[in-house]
């Protein structure tokens, strides 16, 4: 090599050291701002949900605030553990003991729901509430109240179609919906808990249904598969809360995500974790995702860009790209990081973030429930908070576990 290649070639060598080490720098700040805005966070959930928890009366549990009104539901509503689940999270990084207090009482309002055999949504209220006081505090009241709602799930499971049903209906359909990839992770809990296979093996056989049955080739979702209870034949596919039956509705594909995330983690199984990336790739690469990576309500709603964002898909998206992150190689993992990462970043700011004392005590803005319907447009949903407050705590796990992954 003459003198003037090899000087040319340090310089490379130089300038790519320096780019490096820049970037290096950046990501360290970056994180570092990161981790401060999670800290506030925190902090103003608590002060909000002190201001909701007073106006909750016994026996309600939020679902949104609209028309300044705080609207609430009973204990067998879909969302009745996400409030409960939000306060452990709160509680996790605050410590605020009124939090975890609150927590205690709805917790005795919810867990009548172990025993409610008509609803498939179990896991979100009960693994999201007395799921996350376990890992707090692993009493044998709370072990058992998860194994009799895991009991109460399975026993929605129709061997013939290979599914958990989701909505009950007339007695020649079998409704299904991808929401309903959620709820498996309690079946896994149990099984773990208690040795009895028999939910794990529901979960899988429910997940691998949904694989072959929910998805187009491009890796969106369908909504609701009506299945025939008889044969499990397919009757028909279709949506609900989407734009169209063809669509893709955000929050539904944002559960597929999560769920297959899910099957992954537990099973170990690579065909989850390849659904997962195809899922995910669907939802990244999509020329319908805003820059700031907060969806619309559907991927094909009609007036993009002037459609509503959805701040509870975008929540949901960030959790589960944060713990597939943990299962990719680098190139991948740091794809999602980064994204998760302008989720978080972005509902931190005052277009997303309510300001404490509004919003009914709700830490998050603009969500968007069910637009066909007309019902939970533009507002704060529960849900929205939950998986929010689960993504900045996946977040700072994952970064006190893997600093040199966090770039």
């Amino acid at each position: 090599m003459n003198m003037k290649n090899f000087i040319v070639t340090n310089l490379v060598l130089l300038s790519a050291s320096l780019y490096t080490t820049c970037v290096a720098q950046k990501s360290e700040i970056s994180n570092k701002n990161l981790t401060t805005i999670i800290s506030k966070n925190f902090s103003d959930a608590d002060a909000q949900y002190k201001i909701m928890m007073k106006e909750l009366p016994k026996g309600r549990f939020p679902k949104t605030f609209e028309h300044d009104s705080l609207e609430t539901s009973g204990p067998g509503w879909w969302c009745s553990g996400f409030y409960p689940g939000s306060l452990f999270y709160i509680y996790e990084h605050t410590k605020d003991t009124t939090l975890y207090n609150e927590d205690l009482r709805k917790l005795s309002e919810l867990e009548q729901e172990q025993y409610n055999k008509t609803t498939h949504d179990l896991g979100f209220m009960m693994y999201c509430s007395f799921g996350n006081a376990y890992k707090i505090d692993s009493n044998k009241q709370f072990k058992n109240i998860l194994i009799n709602s895991a009991k109460s799930l399975s026993s929605r499971f129709n061997p013939k179609v290979g599914c958990i049903k989701s909505w009950d209906s007339k007695p020649t359909d079998f409704l299904v919906i991808i929401d309903n990839m959620m709820n498996l992770e309690l079946l896994f809990w149990a099984t773990r808990t208690t040795g009895d296979s028999s939910f794990y093996k529901i979960a899988v056989t429910h997940a691998n249904t949904t694989m072959r049955n929910h998805f187009r080739p491009d890796y969106s979702s369908y909504h609701v598969v009506n299945y025939n209870p008889e044969t499990g034949a397919v009757q028909q596919k279709r949506t609900a809360q989407g734009a169209a039956d063809s669509s893709a509705w955000a929050r539904g594909q944002a559960w597929g995500l999560y769920g297959f995330t899910v099957m992954y983690r537990e099973t170990r199984d690579k065909k989850y974790l390849d659904e997962a990336n195809h899922i995910a790739d669907f939802i990244l690469n999509n020329p319908s995702l805003p820059a700031d990576k907060i969806p619309y309500w559907d991927f094909d709603a009609p007036n993009i860009p002037n459609a509503l964002r959805d701040a509870s898909a975008a929540s949901v998206i960030a959790s589960a790209l944060l713990e597939l992150s943990e299962y990719n190689n680098e190139m991948r993992a740091q794809k999602y990081i980064d994204v998760a990462k302008t989720i978080m970043l972005n509902l931190s700011t005052p277009k997303y973030k309510a300001a404490i004392g509004t919003n009914g005590g709700f830490f998050l803005k603009h969500s968007v429930g069910n637009m066909p319907e007309h019902t939970e447009v533009d507002v704060p949903l529960t849900y929205a908070d939950y998986y929010f407050f689960e993504a900045m705590n996946r977040y700072e796990k994952l970064f006190g576990n893997k600093k040199k992954g966090l770039k």
